[in-house]
């Protein structure tokens, strides 16, 4: 199973505000979860990012624990596809609940995607939002066959 993945944080450096999965199949259900975040909101973020959100949010813990459940329900090998670093830092990141401990996870490939043409803001049906935005980078790469 192919995942798109894409994830909405806090401005440069800044936390996991929200994370989705997206599958190459437009059927089968999609993984989004909204997490609380602690920092002060980035102005840029509190004006193109929050109010886009389109869920209330989760603790850190729930989403991770959510996560790991919808990827246990993948059956066959794993690929996560994501067309910005940062997206896989903040998948990671949400597997690990402590020192040294992580929710259960199968294994998966990531394949880093840079898109030249391809435009997120410009291809979504709401920017900023990660689940829209990762519907998007799924239909760009489906549409290429990549």
């Amino acid at each position: 199973m192919r995942y798109y993945l894409d994830t909405e944080f806090n401005g440069f450096g800044g936390e996991l505000m929200s994370l989705a999965l997206v599958p190459e199949d437009p059927t089968l259900p999609c993984f989004y979860r909204v997490v609380e975040w602690r920092a002060p909101l980035d102005a840029w973020v509190k004006q193109h990012v929050v109010p886009f959100l389109g869920e209330a949010p989760v603790p850190r813990a729930r989403a991770a624990l959510d996560l790991s459940f919808f990827l246990a329900e993948t059956s066959g090998p794993i690929a996560i596809v994501a067309d910005w670093p940062t997206d896989f830092e903040h998948l990671l990141a949400l597997l690990i609940t402590g020192p040294g401990q992580m929710v259960p996870s199968p294994d998966f490939d990531m394949e880093y995607r840079r898109l030249a043409g391809f435009n997120t803001a410009s291809a979504s049906r709401l920017p900023h939002n990660a689940l829209a935005d990762a519907e998007a980078l799924r239909d760009y790469c489906e549409a290429l066959g990549a």
